[in-house]
């Protein structure tokens, strides 16, 4: 396999490895990373819920378009099942889009590129649909997130409006219950789907925290990066948590530090300091 460059998304494994040995290499994968006995110990400890990233090939499966391998959407039905025995729920989330909706390995990206766009809207829905058709009705699903972090102005605001309603009305067309997750763009106001999402029933604006993203994080201290969370973090999600309007979610977060000698006991209070403000969201 030759490495040309930094990405290393699942299109890029199973590209690699070719038709004969990504099968065995990714169903090697799904079948010992994530198990029931994770589910059994979330579910000992207080967790109630799970976000699953899937890729749009998953609405293919078993033979999805190559280089991508099937197996997928058994890994994320086995999902389900360990979360209704355990008493947990599921948050699936359309991690990577057709065409890629940001550039990332993530979003399984052929070559770095963002190339999701008004074209790629029928196709995005599809899936969304092949997700609410199958488990809609589950006893464990709780939301379907739409897509995950679209980047900005890649993806433009029309576009993502366009397909954010188009994809609840493919939830809603099986299901009254489930939440519709709508991620906010990267790169842009985090206020700008509150107009949008007014009037629609169950939705959440999902809003990604990371210090560790940040050019400066190196050079914060502990104390600095807590007093983030507690100042621009905590003002932030308090303007997309309206009084009546949709529900906020922070879907992701880390309590990893990038300064030197960040000690496992700094991560334990820049955690507890962001769980203390996140907490905060009201989905």
């Amino acid at each position: 396999m030759n490495i040309v460059g930094g990405l290393q998304g699942e299109y890029q494994i199973t590209n690699g490895y070719g038709p004969s040995a990504a099968p065995k290499h990714l169903r090697d994968h799904w079948n010992s990373y994530i198990t029931e006995q994770d589910f059994e110990f979330m579910a000992a400890n207080s967790l109630t819920a799970v976000r699953i990233p899937v890729g749009w090939w998953i609405a293919y499966d078993p033979a999805p378009p190559v280089p991508f391998v099937g197996g997928s959407l058994n890994a994320l039905d086995n999902a389900f099942t360990w979360a209704a025995k355990h008493g947990m729920k599921v948050i699936v989330d359309l991690h990577a889009a057709p065409g890629s909706q940001n550039g990332q390995f993530h979003s399984a990206s052929r070559d770095g590129f963002l190339e999701w766009g008004d074209s790629h809207i029928e196709e995005t829905v599809k899936v969304i649909d092949f997700l609410a058709a199958r488990y809609g009705n589950h006893p464990a699903l709780v939301a379907i997130e739409l897509m995950n972090e679209p980047q900005a102005p890649g993806v433009k605001y029309e576009d993502l409006t366009k397909y954010y309603r188009l994809g609840y009305e493919a939830v809603r067309s099986h299901t009254p219950n489930a939440y519709v997750i709508m991620s906010n763009r990267l790169s842009a106001d985090s206020q700008e789907l509150l107009q949008f999402a007014r009037g629609l029933s169950r939705v959440v604006i999902d809003v990604h925290y990371y210090n560790l993203f940040d050019p400066m994080s190196q050079q914060w201290n502990l104390q600095q990066n807590i007093d983030i969370i507690y100042n621009y973090k905590a003002s932030d999600l308090s303007k997309v948590t309206p009084a009546n309007g949709s529900l906020s979610f922070v879907g992701e977060w880390t309590s990893a530090l990038a300064f030197d000698g960040a000690t496992k006991e700094d991560s334990g209070k820049f955690a507890k300091a962001q769980q203390d403000v996140y907490g905060r969201a009201t989905f």
